[in-house]
């Protein structure tokens, strides 16, 4: 027979899949020794069986009655006993702490006559009615599902009515009359009366329980914290222990350490004749711990005690429920408390000097997401702000600045010195250099994995996208919010870690903690402000440290320019893992493509590749120097055709109305023809890539040339460059071989040149499924592969990834069709079994080839473990998030050696 019920005395800390997490830790309290009141657990496996067929497994009501039992000998009461009632608290419990998220119903057993057994064994009859009282509200909101605001409305009333303030003013008269007003409330609202068979309660409210897993609140928590709909909750039934018995009662909450710092003290709230829900609820304003310390010190020595026990025990600060009946400690809960980001760093850190945890635990305690949330800079919290709107958040930081609503506009004003934020419908590749310029971007259109997006979180830029209430017209130079307009250099400010847009200037608070990375920690430590802060410094660059001691894989970024090259450098990147050079093709560049493209001959093709070859090499001179002695990966040049044609519709506008008007000009009817004729009704797939260097050879031969020689002059100037040439949307090994056999052509000449033998790998860029699954043949001619997770993702799952975002992916995400963007984080049952297959494949051909990814994932933490476990030999990705791949290339070092991450 299947065991759905535990005592708290059968299980332990480990095993929170089948106890939950409260289950684990009441019976690690029990197992140790602290003043745990009795009780059981009932599983996972029973929730998941109620959600899966609607009833509760037909062995559970036998194991409660046996577990209930148990209680009763235990305890020296029954439950249901009218004379002397055992009561219970029935509360959720899941694997991973859902605070508030799910249900709970306190004083379980009490009935019409049980209450007056409880006044009598109690000697006290206020306390018993108002236990009652308690059980009616919750009972019958949670698991009836009758309005609470009909109670909290009678409760006020009964105290206006009675000229007092706060719920223990009451008598227990009025708590009488107030159970009355309650338990009519529930016949109006149900048509029954409240249920005085006290199993009848306790079924119900196991039952709820299970039902409060998949509660709105408690489903949007999972899909934010990215927790399985699958797992389910346990349920805890626990003996009650009054902390509204009179004065010499209470209940609190308290902390190891604050939870805000990482300091170690006394922190937290205890309220005088209140049960646990008064402290959550803040209907009455609680005292400290230090208090406590006045009115009761034994018990506040015994709880300091259990206090220190617990943190030396979980080796970790610990958040405690407890309750305090007739001076009584008792402790009704336990877990690893949250904390902020800047509080794990420091926390983990001092446990290591105090000899509870090693280096590898320490690391293992932190998060990539935390030390993200710490190197963006912020808005001061105690500045005034003027909320104007808000949008997604999908680059965080902080940024100040006035509007703009064009590129140029942006270059200019930056250039005369002045902070701008760019703000237009949506991004597209022109607009980059007024990103660049640009403080931050804001964009009424567009999610997280929109082009604002994505550039943005490379370039470490603020940015908020996708705010709708947004009415931008670029022309007018103006924006409506409603009825606020702002126009061309007014002042507002954005939040990329919130999305919300304010008006006018807010203060920023800088982080010192990227000033670490940037600058070094001599510099960072200058920069803070407090102790706090540089003890927050410390402590990263402590932990950071040991990741790079104990990580597998290398961190590279994605670097196009030498200002990014070099940021990267400093951020700790130990190469450039991709070079997009389609970018220096943008602005003044993008003529000279165009005319490449479109022209009429190979006299006019020369030409412009001629214009093109040395600014090119010079790119790739400064580059390589900015990198010296690491490997940089350039990768030749992959947009889409039209990002560098002149638009369609533009041109075939104006050859209507010079046609209109009986004119005719040469330049743009020749133009709208190849333009028409090179037309693509889906660019991302089209003539693209190895694809546009097979159809226009110049191109990449005229890439290939540059970098080689860009090899040469630096190895004559006594360097060390390390480039690598990348072939782009490679499906076949042919494409690939043929680029190859044109490439070696092209280093022999370079290199008998200048006297040199030029050795520069050549590789692939694995980003279409056939590539994936062929790629024991493209190894056959390739030195390397790099995985493009940003395009297999998109041809993977057959994806705009441009358009579906603002589509369909809210309705994705809600149905749990999938839990997070498969372009933030690697879909590792689909496009991971490509990645995987690659690696297979590629290692069957060359055993030493070396792998890696240069996606967006590349700097995503879960993916990095991912990319780790399949045996990637470096991850790829933006200059600011270097920090946090190489935190998380440790972490999953250790994971993959046997430390479970946090």
């Amino acid at each position: 027979m299947a065991k759905y019920v535990y005592k708290f005395s059968e299980g332990d800390k480990d095993q929170k899949d089948l106890l939950g997490g409260k289950g684990a830790n009441l019976a690690e309290m029990t197992n140790i020794g602290l003043p745990v009141p009795p009780g059981f657990t009932i599983t996972t496996d029973a929730c998941r069986y109620y959600m899966k067929h609607g009833t509760v497994p037909p062995e559970l009501p036998e194991q409660v009655t046996a577990a209930v039992d148990h209680v009763e000998g235990a305890i020296g009461r029954s439950f249901g006993d009218p004379a002397e009632p055992l009561l219970f608290s029935v509360r959720s419990g899941a694997k991973f702490s859902m605070p508030g998220m799910m249900d709970t119903v306190l004083n379980v057993g009490l009935n019409d006559s049980s209450v007056l057994g409880l006044a009598a064994f109690a000697s006290n009859e206020r306390f018993a009615w108002d236990s009652y009282r308690r059980l009616i509200q919750m009972f019958s909101k949670t698991v009836l599902g009758v309005d609470g605001e009909k109670f909290s409305a009678a409760l006020d009333a009964k105290k206006a009515e009675r000229g007092v303030k706060t719920d223990p003013e009451l008598t227990a008269e009025d708590l009488k009359e107030l159970v009355a007003q309650f338990k009519q409330i529930v016949v109006d609202s149900t048509g029954a009366e409240f249920p005085q068979d006290t199993r009848k309660q306790l079924d119900l409210a196991i039952e709820a329980v299970f039902n409060s897993w998949n509660t709105e609140r408690a489903v949007i928590y999972r899909r934010r914290e990215k927790i399985s709909n699958e797992l389910g909750t346990a349920v805890n039934v626990q003996t009650m222990v009054f902390g509204n018995l009179g004065d010499s009662s209470g209940t609190g909450v308290c902390f190891t350490r604050d939870p805000s710092t990482g300091h170690s003290g006394v922190y937290g709230d205890y309220l005088v004749n209140a049960q646990g829900e008064d402290v959550v609820a803040g209907i009455r304003n609680t005292l400290s711990l230090a208090d406590l310390k006045e009115i009761d010190p034994r018990s506040y020595t015994e709880l300091r005690d259990a206090m220190s026990r617990l943190e030396q025990h979980y080796r970790d600060l610990c958040d405690i429920e407890f309750t305090i009946e007739s001076d009584r400690l008792w402790l009704l809960q336990t877990r690893v408390g949250k904390r902020t980001a800047g509080a794990a760093f420091r926390v983990a850190t001092q446990l290591i000097d105090e000899g509870l945890i090693n280096e590898d635990e320490a690391l293992e305690r932190v998060t990539g997401a935390q030390l993200t949330s710490l190197m963006f800079p912020q808005f001061d919290d105690e500045a005034p702000k003027t909320l104007l709107t808000k949008g997604l958040a999908a680059s965080p930081g902080a940024a100040v600045g006035e509007i703009v609503f064009d590129s140029a506009q942006a270059i200019e004003r930056a250039a005369q010195g002045v902070k701008v934020i760019l703000v237009r419908r949506e991004t597209n590749p022109d607009d980059l250099g007024g990103m660049i310029a640009a403080e931050g971007i804001l964009t009424a259109r567009g999610g997280k994995t929109s082009h604002a997006a994505v550039v943005a979180r490379g370039m470490g830029t603020t940015a908020v996208v996708g705010a709708e209430e947004l009415d931008i017209d670029a022309a007018a130079r103006e924006m409506r919010v409603g009825d606020k307009v702002l126009r061309s250099g007014d002042v507002v400010a954005i939040d990329g870690t919130t999305g919300e847009v304010f008006e006018g200037d807010v203060p920023v608070v800088p982080s010192p903690v990227t000033t670490y990375f940037a600058d070094g920690l001599d510099a960072a430590l200058a920069l803070a402000k407090d102790d706090a802060s540089r003890e927050l410094v410390a402590a990263v660059d402590r932990l950071v440290r040991h990741a790079d001691s104990v990580r597998r894989m290398e961190v590279r970024a994605n670097a196009d320019t030498p200002e990014d090259a070099r940021r990267a450098r400093a951020f700790g990147a130990q190469g450039i893992g991709l070079t997009r050079t389609e970018h220096m093709f943008l602005g003044d560049r993008r003529q000279l493509v165009e005319d490449v493209i479109l022209a009429r001959d190979d006299v006019e093709q020369q030409k412009a590749f001629d214009a093109l070859m040395p600014l090119q090499k010079a790119d790739f001179i400064e580059i390589l120097d900015a990198m010296d002695g690491l490997t940089v990966t350039i990768r030749l040049i992959d947009p889409p055709l039209h990002e560098f044609l002149p638009d369609l519709t533009t041109l075939a506008v104006k050859k209507a109305l010079a046609e209109d008007k009986g004119q005719s000009d040469p330049d743009v009817d020749r133009l709208f023809t190849a333009v028409n004729r090179m037309h693509e009704a889906n660019p991302m797939l089209g003539l693209r890539g190895v694809r546009l260097g097979l159809v226009i050879p110049g191109l990449f031969d005229l890439q290939i040339r540059a970098i080689a020689e860009a090899q040469a002059h630096q190895v004559k100037a006594g360097k060390d460059p390390r480039a690598e040439i990348m072939v782009p949307l490679v499906g076949s090994v042919r494409e690939l071989a043929i680029i190859r056999e044109r490439a070696e052509v092209i280093l022999a000449e370079v290199g008998a040149a200048a006297g040199l033998k030029l050795d520069i790998p050549i590789g692939a860029m694995i980003e279409l499924p056939r590539a994936a699954v062929t790629s024991a043949r493209i190894a056959e001619a390739s030195d390397f592969f790099s995985f493009g997770t940003n395009d297999l993702t998109q041809t993977t799952w057959g994806f705009s990834r441009d358009d579906v975002e603002g589509a369909f992916f809210s309705d994705y995400l809600e149905q749990g069709i999938f839990h997070t963007s498969p372009f933030e984080s690697i879909d590792v049952d689909g496009v991971g079994a490509l990645v995987r297959a690659g690696v297979e494949g590629s290692r069957a051909t060359k055993p030493g080839i070396h792998l890696g990814v240069c996606g967006e994932h590349g700097g995503d933490p879960e993916s990095i473990h991912f990319f780790n476990a399949v045996g990637l030999d470096y991850v790829s990705c933006s200059p600011f998030r270097v920090p946090v791949a190489r935190l998380e290339a440790g972490r999953a070092s250790l994971e993959a050696s046997g430390y479970a991450t946090a």
